[in-house]
């Protein structure tokens, strides 16, 4: 067996919590492609701990951890779906677009909704055509106005923060500024207005 399949395998066997913490402590230290799908998996699991740390092991696989998050996205595990979209926000790939538009607008779990919304502004336009940039930042655009308007305080304020990410494109700067003021009036949660009076100072 391989250096590789015994990082691998030991996550799969590790039969208690502090040994699987471990065991994907190692393996994404490891930052082993072959990894990837384990270190999904672990999302899945009932520990925090190890789910964190996968997701930071995901992260620094980069792009090459986007397609199998996106084709094993969890749909009925709201965590690993949570932690999931942290992975693919933090990873920036406009790969991951239609997943965080539709994670931000119509996830049930708050936690995914709020890390669908903060990605939806910082993802990597520059690895798209330049002909798929204003069309794809017009549609992260248009979802974050909509999460404006969530229930939650806390995904109204993730929102904002997507849209100052977003108004570095000098192209949506304007129209977000404008966005901006006209939603500070009929804000009624005073930590949100405050984001918006500091996003509307830093856009």
């Amino acid at each position: 067996m391989t250096n590789d399949q015994s990082l691998i395998q030991a996550v799969e066997q590790a039969d208690t919590p502090a040994r699987l913490i471990a065991a994907v402590r190692a393996l994404a230290d490891a930052h082993l492609e072959a990894g990837i799908p384990i270190l999904i998996t672990a999302l899945g699991y009932n520990n925090p701990g190890a789910a964190s740390l996968a997701v930071e092991g995901l992260i620094q696989m980069g792009g090459s951890a986007v397609p199998p998050l996106l084709e094993k996205l969890d749909g009925y595990n709201y965590g690993a779906r949570a932690y999931a979209i942290r992975a693919l926000a933090a990873i920036a790939d406009p790969r991951a677009l239609d997943i965080l538009n539709t994670a931000a607008l119509n996830d049930f779990a708050p936690s995914v909704r709020r890390a669908a919304a903060k990605g939806l502004g910082n993802l990597h336009w520059h690895k798209l055509s330049p002909e798929q940039i204003p069309f794809a930042q017009e549609k992260a655009f248009y979802t974050l106005r909509q999460v404006c308007q969530d229930s939650e305080w806390s995904i109204r304020y993730a929102a904002i923060v997507g849209l100052q990410l977003l108004a570095a494109q000098p192209g949506l700067k304007p129209h977000i500024q404008t966005h901006l003021q006209q939603m500070l009036p009929s804000e009624s949660d005073r930590a949100v207005r405050a984001r918006v009076q500091l996003a509307t100072l830093s856009s």
